[in-house]
C-alpha cells in the first residue's frame, strides 16, 4: 500500500507524453484554477504504475480492498463505512471526494484564493473553499457543494 503524506498538493490520473526530447505529465486545469498548484512553481511528483495501482485497489497486492460505490456517487459512505470510489481516466479506481454535502468539519485555512476566499486542504490534498476566511483560522464549516476536486463550505462556528 502507498503511504500518502499530508503535504500532498493534488492527486489525479494522467498520462506521460513524449514531446521531442522531453516527457510531459499534464496537470489538469482544475488543479491550477483551485490553487492546488501554480504555474511556474516547482513540485515533487510521484508516478504510480497504473497496473500496480489497480492490483492494490482490488486487493491483489496486499489483501486490502477498495469498496465499490454501491451505485452511489455522492460521497456518502458505502455499507462498509468506507468512502465510495469511482472509475476515473483510463479506468483507474479513483476515490470520490472525502466529504459530502451537509457534512460539518473543522478545517485550517492555509491560504487565500485568487478571489480572496480561504482555502483549506483535507485528506489527499482535497481543497475546501471557505468565503470570508483568513489564513491561520480554524473554523468549523458546513460543506455546501461538492465537486470532484474541490468543495465549497460556509463557516458555522469560529
Amino acid at each position: 500500500m502507498v503511504e500518502i503524506t499530508d503535504s500532498l498538493a493534488c492527486l489525479y490520473t494522467g498520462r506521460v507524453e513524449s514531446r521531442g526530447d522531453d516527457y510531459v505529465v499534464t496537470v489538469p486545469t482544475s488543479e491550477i484554477e483551485h490553487g492546488s498548484v501554480s504555474v511556474g512553481d516547482t513540485y515533487r511528483i510521484a508516478v504510480l504504475d497504473r497496473a500496480e495501482s489497480a492490483a492494490e485497489s482490488t486487493g491483489d497486492a496486499d489483501g486490502a480492498s477498495v469498496p465499490e460505490t454501491n451505485g452511489a456517487s455522492d460521497g456518502t459512505a458505502s455499507d462498509d463505512g468506507q468512502r465510495p470510489t469511482s472509475r476515473g481516466a483510463a479506468g483507474a479506481v479513483q476515490p470520490d471526494p472525502p466529504v459530502s454535502e451537509g457534512e460539518v468539519r473543522d478545517v485550517t485555512i492555509e491560504t487565500l484564493g485568487d478571489k480572496g476566499d480561504g482555502i483549506a486542504k483535507i485528506e489527499r490534498g482535497y481543497v475546501v473553499i471557505v468565503p470570508d476566511a483568513e489564513p491561520g483560522e480554524q473554523p468549523t464549516v458546513e460543506i455546501t457543494s461538492v465537486r470532484e476536486n474541490v468543495s465549497f463550505a460556509n463557516v458555522v462556528d469560529e
